[in-house]
């Protein structure tokens, strides 16, 4: 069994890795919500840009074309003047904003939030004359929740979509611990593997594993283990034994 994963291995090192999301500009003017409404269908949602390396993701366009671009952004207007990303299940942090100078400029009647085109935010109304493009986001991601061994697990990834999830940084560890939550497991199946013929950590698709998220015990060095993130909590890494059956995140 250790050779055929190794096998396995090494057909993943031609894989192409992709983020774990991407954006797309779309050069249709809208209001802001016929631009959800758009994404939604399209793709997954109107972009969350809530840190600068989503910044940096989002395309730079040229001319008057990104001057100024609906996100999915937006208050509730419920009384209490309070910032939420379309994306269910994303939260808001005050701490990761990239508001322009002097906004959000009005807190009663301007509920809707797009990004200028040196990416800093504004706030404008949600009204139908306020018709702009727009950035919405693919996600890359998702979660298959059936139970399989580790192995099961890359083989229905590599037949249905891409390969099990790589995580490099953490922007995309947070992006995955979005979908983790929604799994039926305590844990979930990552690409990450343990050999002991080649004594070491890897991941199926050939990324180093420079980014390490292990609980303070987790990465024991033994045979026939592989990583997998607990779906509450801090979302750790965890080894496991790799016949466990588990719900598994693959990259599309």
């Amino acid at each position: 069994m250790q050779w055929s994963l190794i096998l396995l291995f090494l057909m993943g090192q031609c894989c192409f890795i992709t983020c774990l999301y991407e954006y797309h500009y779309v050069g249709e003017n809208k209001n802001w919500s016929e631009a959800q409404q758009y994404c939604r269908e399209k793709y997954t949602d109107l972009a969350t840009v809530s840190n600068m390396t989503d910044m940096k993701r989002i395309p730079n366009k040229s001319g008057a074309n990104m001057n100024e671009a609906w996100i999915g952004l937006y208050d509730q207007t419920d009384g209490n003047r309070t910032w939420h990303w379309s994306l269910p299940g994303v939260e808001f942090s005050k701490s990761k904003t990239n508001w322009s100078q002097g906004e959000p400029d009005d807190v009663n009647t301007e509920n809707c939030g797009m990004i200028k085109k040196y990416l800093a935010w504004g706030d404008l109304s949600c009204g139908n004359d306020k018709q702009f493009p727009f950035l919405c986001y693919d996600d890359k991601v998702i979660l298959i929740k059936e139970n399989k061994t580790w192995e099961e697990a890359l083989y229905y990834c590599r037949d249905h979509y891409h390969d099990l999830v790589t995580i490099t940084d953490l922007d995309e560890q947070r992006w995955v611990q979005e979908e983790v939550k929604k799994a039926s497991t305590l844990f979930v199946w990552m690409g990450l593997r343990y050999t002991c013929t080649l004594d070491l950590w890897f991941w199926i698709s050939d990324e180093v594993v420079s980014y390490k998220n292990w609980v303070s015990d987790g990465q024991m060095d033994d045979c026939d283990m592989s990583g997998a993130m607990e779906t509450g909590g801090q979302h750790k890494w965890f080894k496991k034994n790799d016949t466990e059956e588990l719900n598994f995140i693959c990259s599309k």
